[in-house]
């Protein structure tokens, strides 16, 4: 059984390649802290170069990627996932389900009461809040924290996330957990996308997507 939270999955750079981040705002990110606290958490690597990076890190990068791609100012950020450490008691603020946008700022939803507060100074949202990027991220009713990872870049016809149970945090085919780099590495050395799809049980449609996006 994985630990999400301690144990490490991934390498940032391959962390970044999934997600679609530049190696380097990665690495940057891995260094920023709010409220004392790292913005997107690492563990010690068994060795120099090794996985860091555990599957609610994953997620935390996805999020402050996603909220960064709506303009949102880096200081919401913080405010936000400083705001769910200290009243909520989770210190992976943006691995949170409490967290949401509109695009403008950075809201916590107070479950308890249903209420929705600006973080920082706790002011009620004027606009509809829209959270469309929590929807790449699939929650158990029972579980802190996500089960899963939808990475968005791929489309409905070939959902692939990333889930700590499979492939060790490589991507996988949702619908049958077939490794993303299995389907492609067969692509690659010139196999048909009609064998392919006869190797892993795919239909075309769903490796010629895959391939489409990750070859």
């Amino acid at each position: 059984m994985i630990d999400k939270v301690q144990d490490a999955l991934l390498t940032p750079s391959d962390t970044a390649r999934y997600l679609g981040i530049p190696r380097s705002t990665m690495h940057s990110w891995l260094a920023e802290k709010a409220a004392g606290a790292p913005l997107v958490h690492t563990v010690p690597p068994v060795k120099r170069g090794w996985p860091s990076v555990p599957f609610v890190a994953v997620i935390e990068a996805y999020v402050l990627r996603s909220l960064r791609e709506l303009k949102l100012g880096k200081d919401k950020i913080r405010d936000a996932a400083a705001e769910i450490r200290n009243v909520f008691g989770n210190p992976y603020g943006l691995a949170d389900r409490r967290i949401a946008t509109d695009g403008i700022d950075v809201f916590v939803h107070y479950v308890d009461t249903d209420e929705l507060a600006r973080a920082g100074d706790r002011q009620m949202p004027i606009r509809e809040v829209i959270s469309d990027y929590l929807n790449y991220i699939v929650w158990e009713p029972s579980d802190a924290y996500p089960a899963r990872l939808r990475l968005r870049q791929y489309p409905d016809t070939a959902q692939v996330v990333i889930d700590p149970r499979f492939g060790w945090g490589a991507p996988v085919v949702a619908r049958n957990k077939v490794p993303v780099e299995a389907v492609v590495g067969m692509w690659r050395a010139g196999e048909s996308s009609e064998t392919v799809a006869d190797e892993y049980g795919l239909t075309v449609d769903e490796v010629e997507a895959v391939v489409r996006v990750a070859a």
